[in-house]
């Protein structure tokens, strides 16, 4: 290449970068198959420096504790399980072993996890099982007794987080007083991780409908730390079909420990979705994926509504994971339990930074700050016309793909015909502004390609200008 031209082809790369920096430094998919795990319920990942992934939760015998670890969030799925701790045969910890959770702190494991009496399985309390190994799976769990919290009640669901140098935990009891089954509370961390100090303060109280179908209930807590604030999401309500998350929000500067550091959101931010068949979603963790850059939301739930009996007899909860995405005021948007098998990504434009394609009385568009979140979430599977094609199904219609209609695109359902595989089938090209992005181009109509044009998304002839190339690479998000 001519010295001149290599100049101004860098100098226009460089303009690029800087004018659509989403486009150059956009986070990378992340796509996982659900369930990640079958009969696990309350599911706790952490991702530790030594390169694993630590898995626990709760098994539905309820009475062991167990850990499995992998080097990706999939390899959980078939890593093998190891039982690194059994219920006592009598007095403490003698029944419901639940909800536990990894943690490494100042160079030790640690495990929180509730558990009843055997001689009373309800009496249920938290404890911290210690390990100094340097693989948990391996090595030898020190038991260091109960956590000692102002009252001598039903409590559950212990975890830790730090914030500004302070180590503080969180748990949910029910408090002498107060008739509900179970409040949040947040303590300073004492000597060591099984001791708290100073004040405890209670954060919420279940009081909103949705926080009170079958039990009063605010359990599970789990912290996220993004964009200056803290994201404390909790579980509500029986652990049926109306099992959801709420979320209190503080900012990162404010005390913890003050009730009103933190704002209640006044709507569930993650319920049961009849038509992605996922029902009661709750007892979440969070962790990172494999390339750091994006967070994920761990959670269980069930694919089917009706229950026989207890709900906490019947063992078919699953461990799921799911992208987190963040609004452009810096907030979570977890959007909708994902359909089963692979986890969906969005569409984002190379030369509209944040602007995805989305779906809005089925006609595709390209919008920023879309809401619903599902509607521009699509799952690239199998191409509907065969081999060496891809497909976009909808997240939030199952079922509906995006295809082309007199070269306007649309989400429309399958209709099982030919001629709709073949609108709805395009095959994965290198984007055509180059690496880093990628092209749809029809499979049935070569050297079309998927693009966005005043708003609207088309299947148009590629013209070969900057302006079509650029309209036509996404990444994928």
């Amino acid at each position: 290449m001519h010295p001149l031209r290599l100049l101004v082809v860098t100098l226009l790369i460089v303009t690029v970068n800087l004018l659509f920096p989403g486009a150059a430094h956009a986070s990378p998919a992340v796509q996982y198959t659900n369930p990640i795990a079958a009969q696990r319920a309350d599911p706790h990942i952490f991702r530790h420096t030594d390169g694993y992934f630590y898995f626990t939760a709760t098994a539905p015998e309820y009475d062991r504790i167990v850990l499995r670890r992998a080097t990706t969030i999939q390899g959980l799925a078939t890593a093998p399980e190891t039982v690194i701790w059994r219920r006592h045969a009598s007095g403490e910890m003698g029944a419901h072993i639940w909800a536990p959770e990894i943690h490494f702190i100042n160079g030790k494991w640690y495990v929180y996890f509730a558990a009843g009496r055997a001689d009373d399985v309800w009496r249920i309390r938290m404890y911290v099982l210690e390990s100094s190994s340097a693989n948990p799976l391996t090595g030898a769990w020190t038991e260091r007794g109960r956590i000692t919290t102002p009252w001598d009640t039903f409590s559950l669901d212990a975890t830790t987080f730090a914030v500004n140098g302070v180590r503080y935990l969180l748990w949910a009891q029910q408090e002498p007083g107060i008739a509900t089954n179970s409040n949040l509370y947040i303590a300073r961390m004492g000597a060591n991780p099984w001791t708290i100090t100073g004040a405890t303060t209670r954060l919420t109280v279940p009081a909103l409908a949705w926080e009170t179908r079958g039990y009063k209930v605010a359990e599970g807590p789990s912290v996220l730390q993004r964009n200056g604030r803290l994201f404390l999401t909790y579980s509500a309500s029986a652990t049926d079909a109306n099992y959801c998350l709420g979320l209190l929000t503080a900012a990162a500067t404010a005390n913890p420990l003050q009730a009103g550091s933190w704002t209640k959101s006044p709507n569930p931010v993650f319920a049961t979705n009849a038509t992605t068949s996922q029902y009661g979603p709750g007892h979440n963790s969070f962790t990172v994926s494999e390339d750091g850059q994006s967070d994920l939301l761990v959670y269980h739930d069930r694919s089917y509504r009706d229950i026989s009996g207890d709900p906490l007899n019947d063992p078919n909860r699953r461990t799921r994971v799911q992208k987190v995405y963040y609004r452009a005021d810096g907030t979570p948007d977890f959007g909708i339990p994902i359909p089963d098998g692979l986890t969906p990504a969005r569409l984002i434009s190379y030369d509209t930074p944040g602007a995805a394609v989305r779906h809005w009385d089925f006609r595709a568009r390209l919008e920023t700050n879309v809401t619903p979140l599902a509607d521009s979430q699509f799952r690239l599977v199998a191409g509907l016309s065969g081999s060496g094609t891809v497909s976009l199904e909808s997240t939030n219609y199952p079922g509906y793909y995006l295809r082309h209609r007199n070269h306007e695109a649309w989400v429309q359902q399958r209709d099982g015909t030919t001629l709709f595989n073949a609108d709805a089938s395009f095959i994965r090209r290198t984007g055509l502004t180059g690496s880093g992005t990628i092209s749809l181009e029809s499979a049935n109509f070569p050297g079309y390609f998927l693009r966005h044009r005043a708003g609207q998304v088309w299947v148009e002839q590629n013209d070969g200008s900057a302006t079509f190339r650029n309209n036509a690479s996404f990444t994928l998000e």
